[in-house]
């Protein structure tokens, strides 16, 4: 059994051969795949420059601090109860410092609703820029 290439009855074929322009393509295609430059996966981050200034006074963490509104009323700072006016105070004593130090609030499970609101009052009067709110991991199943 043969196998038929064409015709064999003189006339030129008629066909274009592919091959060479598929070997050029192809060595095209790795020189353009070698030129890319490689993709970096880095993030640039300016981090803080240290100050070797003594923290500041009043129980003020300069990199973060802690409020917990408790189920009985009190507004705790950094593990100490304070009043609002001492709140307010030590939120201003933070805007002073630089880098300016991170705000966490984090009210207890059967904390007022009200003391909640007051304090966030509290804060967003202060014009504190670094703020967050920690713990809602906690209640991802609500009434459960």
């Amino acid at each position: 059994m043969g196998i038929s290439a064409g015709s064999d009855d003189g006339e030129p074929m008629m066909d274009m051969n592919t091959t060479p322009l598929i070997d050029v393509m192809l060595v095209l295609l790795i020189m353009f795949i070698i030129t890319i430059p490689v993709a970096t996966h880095s993030v640039d981050i300016d981090l803080p420059v240290p100050d070797n200034s003594p923290p500041p006074p009043d129980q003020i963490d300069p990199i973060k601090n802690k409020i917990v509104l408790s189920q009985t009323g009190d507004i705790i700072w950094n593990g100490t109860v304070i009043s609002q006016e001492e709140l307010v105070r030590n939120l201003e004593i933070t805007k002073g410092i630089t880098p300016i130090p991170e705000l966490q609030f984090e009210p207890e499970p059967y904390a007022s609703y009200e003391l909640s609101a007051r304090t966030l009052q509290l804060i967003k009067a202060t014009e504190v820029t670094k703020f967050g709110f920690v713990g809602n991991e906690k209640y991802r199943e609500f009434g459960k």
